[in-house]
């Protein structure tokens, strides 16, 4: 028996997130199912994060147990040949027997999207967020920096949060314009874990500076109220992409 890992990239726009669901197809549903044919196992992956219905990977990771004698760094390409083209594994490597990508320490980066311009982009729709309303990056990047270090991020979550704990530590938060033009935008935050839609209500929040319609410096202080109501929108599900996740720890 050995525990493998793999590094997911994935389109997420015609899954119901990662997690099983009862009703639509998901990412980890199509691992199973492709892992279990693959290897002739019943094989049930665990994933690092949890990604929403809709929502894209570029590095996340998924750990099995298997008594197969493929070695581990094949399994990548075998299974890749059996996988819808908008679920690919980028890698797949042995791992220590008893490593859980969830209990962990661990760095998890994303981005969050947005296309502003008069009038939607097609290539875009899928991948980022449009909106016609110019948004003030500058002031979008003050707004940000009250939200970076460790804090109870409660205001930041879904109200119908399970965690244990609503206190996070974001470690670097940048928003930046990526062409000349300023019509895209990317917020990029790396952090030691996100609380449910956490990134996606920072995201709205930040949106909302850009706009002019919040203070930057109300930021700190829906912060420090820990109430869902006070801060912004959740953004929409498209325009976010988990780039990659660091372990500290892993045999």
């Amino acid at each position: 028996m050995k525990r493998v890992m793999l590094t997911v990239a994935y389109d997420g726009t015609n899954y119901h997130g990662w997690q099983i669901q009862p009703n639509g197809e998901t990412v980890e549903g199509v691992l199973n199912r492709c892992l279990s044919e693959l290897l002739g196992e019943n094989i049930e992956v665990t994933g690092a994060s949890r990604t929403d219905s809709g929502v894209h990977a570029m590095g996340n990771a998924a750990v099995f147990d298997t008594e197969s004698p493929i070695p581990a760094e094949k399994i990548a390409y075998a299974l890749n040949r059996s996988l819808p083209e908008d679920i690919r594994i980028q890698r797949s490597e042995e791992t220590a027997p008893d490593f859980h990508p969830r209990r962990c320490s661990s760095r998890k980066t994303y981005e969050y999207h947005i296309y502003c311009a008069p009038f939607p982009m097609p290539t875009k729709r899928l991948y980022a967020y449009q909106t016609y309303v110019p948004l003030n990056v500058d002031l979008m990047s003050q707004a940000a920096r009250y939200l970076i270090g460790e804090h109870d991020f409660k205001s930041f979550c879904s109200a119908d949060t399970q965690a244990d704990t609503t206190v996070r530590r974001i470690e670097t938060l940048e928003v930046q314009k990526t062409d000349r033009q300023g019509q895209e935008i990317v917020i990029r935050v790396s952090g030691n874990g996100f609380l449910y839609n956490m990134v996606r209500i920072i995201a709205g929040t930040l949106m909302e500076v850009g706009r002019g319609h919040i203070a930057p410096q109300a930021v700190k202080e829906i912060l420090e109220a820990k109430d869902r109501k006070k801060a912004g929108p959740t953004a929409p599900a498209c325009g976010l992409t988990l780039v990659g996740i660091e372990f500290e720890k892993r045999g």
